[in-house]
């Protein structure tokens, strides 16, 4: 059985006993959160599209980490006119443990 859900603006595949970094959820490690936005399911060859959710749907998961990912230098250059900077940024990320997939 897997699931796509979307948080923070984005769709995830998931399955139970998967793990998943999305975007910055507010929880505390080791707690449990529910991702009702839950666009499909799939079982076998069953598979239930919803429109734009599947009505009554959710993904149980248990936050294992807040962490920050892969750091992404941001570089701005303007030739001949000695323009240049030179920033980075680190996004914020929680690592969910999927625990299971209700209808």
């Amino acid at each position: 059985m897997y699931a796509v859900v979307e948080t923070g603006g984005k769709q995830y595949k998931v399955e139970p006993g998967a793990t998943v970094q999305v975007e910055r959820l507010p929880a505390e490690v080791g707690s449990t959160v529910e991702l009702d936005r839950v666009l499909l399911i799939g079982d076998g060859d069953e598979v239930q599209v919803g429109r734009p959710t599947v009505a009554g749907a959710r993904v149980v998961a248990e936050v294992v980490a807040q962490e920050k990912g892969e750091k992404i230098i941001v570089f701005r250059y303007k030739p001949k006119v000695r323009y240049r900077r030179k920033t980075g940024h680190r996004q914020r990320l929680t690592r969910l443990l999927i625990k299971e997939i209700a209808r």
